[in-house]
């Protein structure tokens, strides 16, 4: 699994209002050998909602040259200091 590209892509997803939702990536899907079901390696958790929920979105990865260019659907930069 280790050397094996992920099936999925694994992100949360923070809700803002006014603004375009921010996607976090946290982690990695891979498919069973047997196709029966996936192994998740994440590498944070979510922080749960108000209700006390907690949404993984998993996604196909992107080609790597894709990814720096482009960023998940409904994703915008942050803003630093220094972009100001």
């Amino acid at each position: 699994m280790a050397t094996q590209q992920p099936n999925y892509t694994a992100y949360t997803v923070i809700k803002r209002d006014g603004a375009d939702d921010f996607w976090i990536a946290i982690g990695a899907a891979w498919m069973h050998q047997d196709g029966g079901g996936f192994s998740i390696m994440l590498q944070a958790l979510p922080i749960p909602t108000g209700d006390g929920q907690c949404k993984i979105v998993l996604r196909p990865p992107k080609a790597q040259n894709e990814q720096t260019q482009e960023q998940p659907a409904n994703t915008k930069r942050r803003e630093t200091r220094r972009d100001k």
